[in-house]
């Protein structure tokens, strides 16, 4: 990298933000041999929330390098989902799915998990600098940043092409205006972490635990198994259901727990260990994923819903399929970025939207709580819910609307509702 003098850096590629996909994405750059400069406005480690990982994200883990440091971190293992609506359940063993590939991942602290990314990144070359704030952007063949250090100092980094993966800070779609109207509706979600104070094997800590409010179908619980006896619980809702004031926070959540019963039983009193906080309005989407002289990653580009647990997958899929298509590009290829990256990632993206409007209306709650489930359709919806989103191998991922909507009408009349 040619630091030229200290008003102005010169870099291959510059990534905003140093979460998943930037971690990645630098990494895989290196690998190529390009030169990286990662900026990112906070210190890690940090707190953030998406905790459960989905097993499709271990193939890009290791692609980057990165998956031997993820594994001896010591996380919570992981090999599937269990969905509670009352007294209906329903487990999915992502080991026993329709695509290829991993079926097994863990359930992360996050503040430990994007700081082991990030590092491995930086073995492999990858210059990171904490504290740097992204200011503004010139686009076009050679984009420029404008960015300020904490000290206020402001210096320019030119780039031969600029990713963003800035996450809900959303940088490139805020300075250059690229935000568009979301078809999803307007929620939050409340959350802490708890102490586990059950014994072993009460639950099966293997598995993200989800739960449908007793009242409200729309309204659903999460509880996620962490190492060190923790476990992460919340509740998502249209906004106007969490509304309370930041000090009845701790109330709500916990009246909630205690609303259902299952939740009830596993959490009940158990001590909150860190204040409830609250997310909304984090559903967002994008006109485009690219432009001259920069892509969007990740959440920077669009986020759905944290129902099935799609946005570190998704975060990590498009750092891969925006460096293969980068470092063609960088190599003097010429790219059609709307058909090499941002078709293709919005494939998986819209197979994720199809089966998450399904859980808010209710057609994939019956789906999924349906008892007599044909084997290998239950293979092919294991398989879109381990992340396998991309697999067009899979009938639930070539035409997701259709096959979820007949489906669903097949799972009524066998019901006789």
């Amino acid at each position: 990298m040619n630091q030229g003098n200290s008003k102005e850096v010169v870099t291959d590629v510059a990534i905003i933000g140093a979460g998943p996909s930037g971690a990645v994405a630098a990494a895989l750059l290196r690998k190529a041999g390009h030169s990286v400069l990662v900026l990112e406005r906070e210190h890690f480690p940090r707190f953030s929330i998406g905790e459960s990982l989905l097993p499709q994200s271990m193939a890009y883990l290791e692609e980057a390098g990165m998956l031997q440091a993820v594994v001896e971190a010591g996380f919570q293992f992981k090999n599937g989902a269990h969905f509670v609506h009352g007294e209906r359940v329903s487990a999915f063993d992502f080991r026993d799915k329709h695509s290829a590939g991993w079926g097994t991942t863990y359930q992360v602290e996050r503040a430990t998990f994007d700081d082991i990314l990030i590092r491995c990144a930086m073995q492999q070359g990858a210059e990171v600098r904490f504290g740097h704030t992204v200011l503004a952007m010139q686009t076009g063949d050679a984009p420029v940043l404008e960015v300020k250090d904490e000290a206020g100092d402001a210096y320019r980094v030119c780039a031969r092409f600029v990713l963003d993966a800035s996450g809900f800070g959303r940088v490139l779609p805020r300075l250059l205006n690229l935000e568009a109207p979301t078809r999803m509706p307007t929620r939050a979600a409340i959350f802490t972490h708890a102490r586990d104070l059950n014994p072993p094997g009460v639950y099966d800590r293997n598995k993200i635990l989800v739960a449908v409010h007793p009242e409200h179908r729309d309204v659903w619980y999460w509880m996620i198994p962490l190492a060190g006896g923790r476990v992460s619980v919340g509740c998502v809702a249209e906004a106007s259901f969490l509304d309370v004031p930041e000090a009845e926070r701790e109330a709500k959540l916990r009246a909630l727990v205690r609303a259902e019963p299952t939740f009830a039983a596993l959490v009940g009193d158990a001590p909150f260990l860190m204040p409830v906080r609250r997310i909304g309005g984090y559903a967002a989407n994008v006109e485009r994923l690219h432009g001259l002289g920069y892509a969007l990653l990740g959440n920077a580009g669009e986020f759905l819903d944290p129902v099935f647990s799609s946005g570190v997958t998704i975060a990590l899929r498009s750092a891969h399929l925006a460096v293969h298509t980068l470092a063609k590009q960088l190599n003097g290829a010429t790219i059609d970025w709307s058909t090499a990256y941002d078709r293709p990632l919005r494939k998986g993206i819209d197979t994720f939207r199809a089966f998450v409007e399904r859980w808010y209306t209710g057609e994939l709650q019956d789906i999924i709580f349906y008892e007599d489930q044909t084997p290998s359709i239950r293979r092919m919806i294991s398989a879109v819910l381990a992340g396998y989103a991309w697999d067009e191998t899979n009938p639930y991922v070539a035409e997701p609307v259709r096959r979820l909507g007949t489906l669903h009408q097949t799972v009524l009349a066998m019901a006789g509702e």
